[in-house]
């Protein structure tokens, strides 16, 4: 259910507002009676990253260095 609140309303109870909207409520704050902006609840986080979720492993290949052709390529910015 989505509340309306005047602008004025909402300076003076902006705490309260908050709260509700953590909650999960919807606030429409108007300003002379028309629909000026939206007081709502953050979508919830993803769930953080975990590294070594994937059962890859690099070779020792992976560390040797570019070779000259590559690296002009990274830096020409091709």
């Amino acid at each position: 259910m989505t509340l309306t609140v005047n602008v004025h309303e909402a300076k003076t109870h902006f705490s309260r507002l908050l709260e509700q909207a953590h909650a999960g409520q919807e606030i429409i704050l108007a300003k002379a009676g028309k629909p000026y902006a939206r007081l709502m609840p953050l979508s919830p986080r993803e769930t953080s990253r975990q590294p070594g979720r994937l059962n890859a492993r690099l070779s020792e290949a992976f560390f040797d260095p570019l070779p000259e052709h590559e690296l002009a390529a990274w830096e020409d910015g091709q």
